[in-house]
């Protein structure tokens, strides 16, 4: 080996191996990246979780004989309880259905599971902070004595940023699917997929 290859292979425009490093594995062990996976699964999961309570009744805020399957009713449920007030109350009362239990139920495993695998980010974020922010309207949190403990950020709102953040970050690239699910072609023709 010559001595002026020895140098190009140390100097920094040279071959030197951190260099020549995909980005790819620098990026899943940078810590913002990995606060961001961990950010992006645990959101998933509350998502997800809330899915499998609802429909086999796990006990932890559905009880069995509440649960979906056993011919509960997740979303009128929560319409049509005393945790929704405020202005909005009749306007919540009268959508409840059992549309709305389908569609909520859909949104919690569709988000959770999207997120989870760290893909649909932009879609999940949308529909996720939608449900939250109607959730929160329907708590009313600007009074006293309702079930919120803040009036302006509560569980709600947090879970609605943290969606929006992995999103905008594009946290399902990191420990997640994100990378091969843009690279498929209707997700390239859609970029909204991302």
């Amino acid at each position: 080996m010559t001595a002026t290859a020895r140098t190009d292979r140390l100097s920094p425009q040279g071959s030197d191996s951190t260099a020549q490093r995909p980005p790819r594995v620098a990026q899943d062990y940078d810590p913002g990246r990995v606060a961001l996976a961990i950010l992006r699964l645990a959101t998933g999961f509350i998502f997800l979780w809330a899915f499998f309570d609802k429909t086999f009744g796990l006990g932890f805020s559905t009880p069995a004989e509440r649960a979906w399957l056993n011919g509960g009713t997740p979303s009128q449920g929560f319409l049509n309880s005393d945790s929704v007030t405020g202005p909005l109350k009749s306007s919540f009362a009268s959508i409840a259905s059992p549309a709305t239990d389908v569609l909520f139920m859909l949104g919690m495993l569709g988000i959770g599971v999207a997120v989870m695998l760290g893909i649909g980010l932009r879609v999940s974020a949308v529909v996720g902070s939608v449900i939250m922010v109607l959730m929160y309207l329907a708590e009313w949190p600007f009074v006293a004595g309702t079930a919120s403990t803040n009036p302006a950020v509560d569980y709600h709102i947090i879970y609605a940023l943290a969606l929006i953040v992995v999103a905008a970050t594009q946290a399902g690239d990191t420990w997640g699917l994100g990378r091969q699910w843009k690279k498929l072609s209707i997700v390239k023709s859609l970029p909204w997929l991302i």
